[in-house]
């Protein structure tokens, strides 16, 4: 099996602390402190750069990383099919996904997973689009929710076309009533999260002529129906975000359909284990389910 300092490694990567690292794994910081060193002397070179509120990557850490998280994945899968063998359910499943998954499908999936699985355990990585793809690609996580396109390296899936619709303070309406135009636009400012911006949400801003600076970041969904509510201006969000956020509003579409496509993004090594096999037959039994003829992914046998 492998080294163990290989895991001492991936989990200060991920507590950025060798204290938390240590508690984490139920050894003493100093066995961190000591391992990372001897890792260190073997390979040649520093992997952190230590500083008073933790660790981070050297950057010769960071080109390790991937290659010490590929050989803890094969190890895990190694059990995992071993275990399978033995007629035993275990193993884990590391899915990352951005907040309006993690909301309205992650709760339902992983909860009809457990009832048939119990002894896989299931942890969640919640974070943006970028970061779940990056995640996924080093190998942190092993099933990703991001949106297209991302890294050609990672095993891909379109899942839905998310609807994108602008939100409105509840006393404005269109002049035709039904969906907004450039004119409706006007001069209104419009309110979103910064990590939306330069993506799907750009291409509509775009074409309504919506400027930079006619832009205004909230720190999340929920936030900017609240602003919107408040005549701070028009939102724009998906139809996923939509469905749990509460707020006097009005919603509309565009005069043109725009809409982000959701997918699945998953490490090619780990798409082999058995336990990620059984959760990604889960996740496109319950998409295929719920939007029927409208999801895009893998339709169960």
């Amino acid at each position: 099996m492998a080294n163990f300092a290989y895991e001492i490694f991936s989990q200060v990567v991920t507590t950025k602390n060798f204290g938390q690292a240590a508690k984490y794994l139920n050894v003493t910081p100093s066995a961190v402190s000591h391992a990372i060193s001897q890792l260190e002397r073997e390979l040649g070179f520093p992997l952190f750069i230590r500083n008073r509120t933790g660790v981070e990557l050297t950057p010769d850490g960071q080109q390790v990383l991937p290659v010490i998280q590929h050989i803890l994945n094969s190890e895990a899968q190694l059990q995992q099919v071993a275990d399978q063998i033995r007629g035993l359910n275990s193993g884990t499943i590391r899915l990352g996904a951005f907040s309006s998954v993690c909301i309205n499908w992650l709760p339902t999936i992983i909860q009809h997973f457990k009832k048939k699985y119990p002894g896989v355990e299931v942890t969640i990585t919640q974070g943006d689009f970028s970061e779940i793809a990056e995640m996924t690609r080093i190998g942190s996580v092993d099933i990703g929710f991001a949106t297209l396109p991302v890294d050609p390296q990672l095993q891909t899936e379109a899942l839905i076309d998310d609807p994108i619709y602008c939100v409105t303070p509840a006393d404005f309406i269109p002049k035709n009533k039904t969906y907004v135009t450039t004119e409706d636009i006007g001069d209104y400012h419009f309110i979103l999260q910064q990590v939306d911006y330069d993506r799907d949400t750009k291409k509509t801003l775009d074409q309504y002529n919506v400027k930079p600076n006619a832009i205004t970041y909230s720190i999340d969904d929920q936030s900017i129906l609240s602003m919107v509510e408040s005549g701070l201006g028009f939102g724009i969000l998906p139809q996923l975000a939509l469905q749990k956020l509460t707020g006097n509003v009005n919603i509309y579409p565009f005069s043109h359909q725009y809409y982000r496509t959701i997918c699945l993004s998953i490490n090619k090594t780990q798409a082999q284990a058995p336990s990620t096999k059984l959760m990604l037959k889960e996740i496109h039994h319950y998409l295929a389910n719920r939007y029927e003829e409208n999801y895009l992914g893998t339709k169960p046998k």
